[in-house]
């Protein structure tokens, strides 16, 4: 029978697990079962349990948002020719000069938007760089460091890649998936995109100003109703009478308001409404450049307490600026320290 006053021992087995890395091809022992392990040699992460996304609705997806380019393709049409049919025999009435000079503008405005949108609609929205990986020899010394592999596309995926569902590719520095161009929104559609949203806010905008401009000499005249509210102008609630009297005859002549005049009142509503949505996103779209972050990359930071380097100056590279413009304008940080100062 052993001693009780003798010490016991406790051994620990190491066991180790060897695995090969994606990135170099080397086999790396690793001390114990790891799902997720980054190579000290290439720096490529390897996940050994990957979640392969669903793909049985990727046509179902696609055809959801070619539909919606389709209906808001016909819709910027309608808004188009609508105009041009209820709003320009108004202005041409005016003058001629008043009316060239408005189709002018509508001509311009309308292959401006046409355009950005067609090209962000179906142009590549960044694809990744085809690198080497694979083999010791053609993979240097943290080659790929921090980079992923994709199981669904079979390729590597850099840090700034994401895979969209349903697209069924990876997108360089993807902001997000928009169904209405039925593209993602990319590095290399991501300046066509903004370029559109400014587009079609001064386009609709522009609507939206000649809707009413047109409706005002389109609606009879009130002459009757404001010579009434004149007249008893010294008494509060005789002015409350005229105007309540201008009120109901406005109402009384929209029911007699021709067709014209209903396209006119559509077209200013639909207009202001899409001139409103669309400015909250490019304010969105220009907040998240500003911060030098994406859509996706804004989610990802939530929580975390990594910030980005706010500067007008992201907002100048993403347009192409020069850089001589850029070293000139101050960043957040030294207004801080100056204000702190």
């Amino acid at each position: 029978m052993e001693d009780s006053s003798q010490g016991s021992f406790v051994t620990t087995i190491n066991e180790d697990y060897e695995s090969i890395c994606w990135g170099c091809g080397l086999n790396l022992v690793l001390p114990s079962y790891a799902p997720v392990f980054k190579c000290g040699w290439c720096g490529a992460i390897t996940n050994q349990n990957p979640v392969r996304p669903e793909t049985r609705s990727l046509g179902l997806r696609r055809i959801r948002d070619r539909c919606f380019v389709v209906i808001l393709a016909v819709f910027m049409l309608f808004v188009i020719c609508g105009g041009i049919w209820a709003a320009y025999p108004v202005v041409f009435s005016i003058s001629l000069a008043c009316g060239i000079f408005h189709s002018v503008i509508a001509v311009s405005l309308a292959i401006s938007t046409l355009s950005t949108f067609m090209v962000v609609a179906f142009k590549c929205a960044g694809k990744p760089i085809d690198i080497v990986y694979g083999t010791h020899p053609g993979v240097g010394n943290g080659t790929l460091n921090n980079y992923t592999f994709c199981h669904t596309c079979s390729k590597p995926k850099s840090p700034r890649t994401h895979h969209c569902r349903t697209c069924g590719m990876c997108v360089l520095d993807m902001d997000h998936h928009c169904p209405f161009i039925g593209n993602c929104v990319g590095a290399g559609n991501h300046k066509n995109f903004v370029a559109f949203l400014i587009s079609a806010i001064i386009s609709t905008s522009y609507s939206s100003v000649m809707c009413v401009y047109s409706l005002i000499h389109i609606l009879p005249s009130l002459e009757n109703g404001a010579a009434y509210a004149s007249s008893h102008a010294n008494n509060s609630g005789s002015i409350l009478r005229g105007v309540k009297s201008i009120v109901l005859a406005y109402i009384s002549n929209a029911i007699f308001i021709s067709v014209r005049g209903l396209v006119l009142l559509y077209l200013f509503v639909a207009s202001v409404s899409v001139a409103i949505g669309l400015s909250v996103l490019l304010w969105q779209q220009l907040s998240y450049i500003y911060e030098g972050k994406t859509y996706l990359s804004h989610l990802s930071s939530q929580g975390s307490e990594e910030d980005g380097e706010k500067s007008c100056g992201n907002l100048l590279t993403f347009f192409g600026c020069p850089l001589l413009i850029e070293r000139h304008l101050p960043t957040i940080r030294n207004l801080r320290k100056r204000h702190k100062t």
